[in-house]
């Protein structure tokens, strides 16, 4: 069987998932900071959809930190991957598969640093995007003159010192800079150590006045699970159905959001919003932000140990139950939705819900409740305290889907026994870890409290929540009744109650 490459592109019969040849033609007009799959089910995808539609019209030199892995298949495959797009969008079933061609090269730093360097006197380019993992973006000791220098700051703030020098200070050849790194604020975070670092390495004052003022570097938030290379079996079905070989054979949900903090310049130079709308380019993507916190993570966050304790390995299992389905929709338009402490238009929240819900519906996705209740209590926290505060001022009224989901993460922190210092807890028979840094102190509460006071005592602890949450009207005893009849009755039957369903008929039905 043939290996993808640009030759075996040539050389097949054109068709709508393959680039044409005029794609391999494009100027390259963006650098960017890593290989990994995020980057190829986002940016690169989108930037080879505008290009086939003749509207960003450039391609993507990639940097890559060290030789090996993947740079290998890079190159054997001249750039080219295929990215097989897989879920639900507006309850149809979409399979897609495109063979993206936005990248043109693949560079190591490690090597090939002048190389990247000469990259920079490329009057075309326009564009930085960056992944370099959560801890890319950090403030270290380096020097940009090394080859290259350590961090990703540090080779970013050498590559635009040295596009400063090749045009002279021309304040037109600034860049746009968008990281995509999973943290609040990265592009105001990656700002603050590129101006650090300038100045730790004693760059001149005329530089630094360029870096600041003819580049922007844009706060941005991404969202799209790439699981990235499927399992051995699947990839030997794509493989059959496409015809070649493709070691970068990479798979992705079809729900996409690229939210990027820019003006009209910055939307004018990322062209490609044009083509998806996915990509939004605005002065302020708060909302996007507290969207994506409250309504997809904390309802992750408040279903994810009643889904353990009810016996769903998986968030597409629970949604093929009518309760457990049932739950989660309430939970997050009902109760959720109307606590979002900003303003949210109630059109755009049920639009953004009911796409969450098609997401935790995709077949092609195996996402477990057991790892999304890993640092339970912190993102209980996170997510969801401001959210259930907010929801008491706009209402007055208990949050019922809220209480049960407490009530279930209470049940769920239950420790039984501990091995090798990891505290477990049981639920239909099983055991399960507990992987919390607080999983001792709900140990030691259900050694010696029962229900209603653990839960007055655990929702009293201001260290936990910040707030006082037993002073909420009427929650700690809401929590409390379904905290008893979680114990009573387990999770499934308390569900079909909370949800007003015959437990007979249902079972019956079954």
């Amino acid at each position: 069987m043939p290996h993808l490459s640009k030759e075996y592109v040539l050389q097949a019969t054109p068709a709508a998932m393959l680039p044409t040849p005029a794609l391999f033609e494009l100027p390259e007009k963006v650098l960017q900071f890593g290989t990994g799959v995020l980057l190829r089910g986002l940016p690169d995808y989108l930037i080879d959809k505008a290009n086939r539609q003749g509207v960003f019209n450039g391609r993507i030199v990639v940097v890559k930190s060290t030789d090996g892995g993947d740079i290998d298949a890079f190159t054997r495959q001249d750039g080219l991957y295929t990215l097989g797009i897989r879920g639900i969008e507006d309850g149809r079933e979409i399979e897609e598969n495109v063979v993206c061609s936005s990248i043109s090269r693949v560079l190591s730093a490690k090597s090939q640093w002048a190389e990247i360097l000469a990259c920079a006197a490329n009057p075309e380019l326009q564009v930085v995007i960056s992944n370099t993992t959560e801890v890319g973006i950090q403030l270290v000791a380096d020097d940009v003159t090394q080859s290259p220098p350590q961090s990703f700051p540090g080779k970013l703030l050498a590559f635009l010192h040295a596009r400063f020098q090749a045009f002279n200070g021309d304040k037109e050849k600034g860049l746009v800079i968008v990281p995509a790194e999973l943290i609040p604020d990265n592009g105001t975070k990656l700002e603050a150590i590129l101006l650090e670092q300038a100045h730790r390495n004693n760059l001149d004052a005329e530089f630094i006045d360029w870096l600041e003022t003819a580049n922007q570097v844009c706060n941005s938030l991404v969202d799209r699970i790439v699981p990235g290379r499927p399992a051995a079996s699947v990839q030997a079905a794509i493989t059959a159905q496409l015809g070649y070989e493709d070691e970068l054979l990479t798979m992705s949900e079809v729900y996409t959001l690229w939210a990027i903090e820019g003006d009209e310049r910055v939307k004018q130079i990322l062209s490609f919003e044009q083509v998806d709308a996915g990509v939004v380019v605005q002065p302020n993507i708060n909302l996007f932000r507290e969207l994506k916190l409250r309504l997809l993570n904390g309802t992750h966050t408040l279903s994810c140990g009643l889904a353990v304790l009810a016996g769903f390995g998986t968030v597409r299992e629970a949604m093929e139950d009518e309760c457990a389905a049932g739950f989660i929709h309430n939970l997050m338009l009902a109760d959720l939705l109307p606590g979002i402490p900003y303003a949210v238009d109630e059109k755009v929240g049920q639009r953004f819900g009911m796409q969450v819900l098609d997401r935790f519906r995709n077949l092609a996705i195996e996402h477990r409740w057991l790892a999304i209740t890993m640092n339970y209590t912190a993102k209980m926290q996170m997510r969801n305290v401001a959210t259930l505060l907010h929801y008491y001022k706009q209402l007055n009224a208990v949050p019922h889907y809220m209480a049960l989901g407490f009530a279930a993460y209470l049940l769920f922190m239950r420790g039984t026994h501990q091995q090798e210092q990891v505290w477990y807890g049981e639920a239909n028979g099983q055991a399960y870890p507990i992987q919390d840094e607080k999983a001792g102190y709900f140990a030691e509460m259900w050694d010696r409290l029962e229900p209603a006071e653990l839960t007055r005592t655990v929702l009293h602890n201001q260290a936990l929540w910040g707030h006082d949450l037993s002073a909420l009207p009427g929650f700690a005893a809401c929590v409390t009744r379904y905290l008893e009849k979680l114990l009573t009755q387990g999770a499934n039957a308390t569900l079909a109650e909370a949800l007003n369903k015959n437990v007979a008929q249902k079972a019956a039905a079954e």
